[in-house]
């Protein structure tokens, strides 16, 4: 086949689902064998970039008088940072590698490797948005607005250690079934402006509507404490935290991946 003879290449022709379906279950073994070191490092990085989504989404919620609505949407708008900077920027993010089911119900990879990715990813996003929560702790951003900016950190905190385990449950469920679709999404993508794109609005939808993040939550509960939060205590966190992260494991892991994998995966191991 001759230059003149090639198909053109249409970077706007997104890869179809079945395409995406393969390109996951790729990813997902890449993910589950990364070296330890590099695996935690980016681990780090996406529970620093997650916060700094939470950081904009409080910003932007402060003195927010567009009506709840539209101030909700304004604020998930704001938080899709985090994602973008994720995918874009390259970084391992708990609740994204939940689409690693799909690979390991194909039998690509081992329960150990899921469970090795997802305990070390976990734990280093968390390093990752504690770190951030000192440091803007320290920046006195805080104190931005005359202290605004404070106080909507503890309300949010405050709202989300309110929540019953099975509020939490439902809602890390949904959350996660939104986050995975917005990776998923960019697997289908080709460009970074597409991929943009298919982040902003289920990230935004999340936001918006009330779910739960476990990453985030590890940004947005403790500054909140350290903002001034009195009913934010340790068994509170834990108390949020556990039913958000299984919700999570369940939105991405369940209703996203197996059920992709059961579409577009099964038939072609039997």
């Amino acid at each position: 086949m001759t230059a003149q003879e090639k198909p053109q290449y249409n970077p706007f022709d997104a890869y179809s689902p079945a395409e995406i379906a393969a390109r996951a279950e790729n990813v997902g073994v890449a993910k589950a064998r990364m070296p330890l070191v590099q695996l935690i490092t980016l681990g780090v990085l996406a529970g620093a970039y997650i916060a700094f989504g939470g950081a904009l989404f409080t910003l932007v919620m402060t003195g927010n008088e567009l009506g709840f609505g539209p101030g909700r949407l304004l604020g998930g708008l704001a938080f899709s940072l985090g994602l973008i900077l994720v995918v874009i920027g390259g970084a391992e993010l708990f609740t994204g590698n939940s689409l690693i089911v799909l690979a390991w119900a194909e039998r690509l990879v081992t329960s150990g490797e899921l469970v090795r990715n997802w305990f070390w990813v976990y734990l280093a996003n968390f390093c990752g948005a504690l770190g951030t929560v000192a440091l803007m702790y320290w920046s006195a951003t805080l104190e931005l607005g005359g202290g605004q900016v404070a106080a909507t950190a503890v309300a949010i905190a405050e709202a989300k250690v309110s929540l019953g385990f099975v509020e939490a449950l439902t809602r890390g469920i949904l959350c996660n079934v939104l986050v995975c679709l917005a990776v998923w999404l960019c697997l289908g993508a080709r460009t970074v402006v597409s991929k943009i794109m298919a982040i902003v609005f289920p990230i935004s939808a999340f936001v918006a509507l009330g779910f739960e993040h476990s990453v985030a939550n590890m940004y947005l509960i403790p500054i909140g404490w350290l903002a001034g939060a009195e009913t934010v205590t340790v068994a509170g966190f834990l108390n949020n935290l556990l039913p958000v992260t299984l919700g999570n494991i369940i939105g991405g892991g369940f209703f996203v991946a197996a059920v992709y994998w059961l579409i577009y995966r099964r038939s072609d191991s039997n």
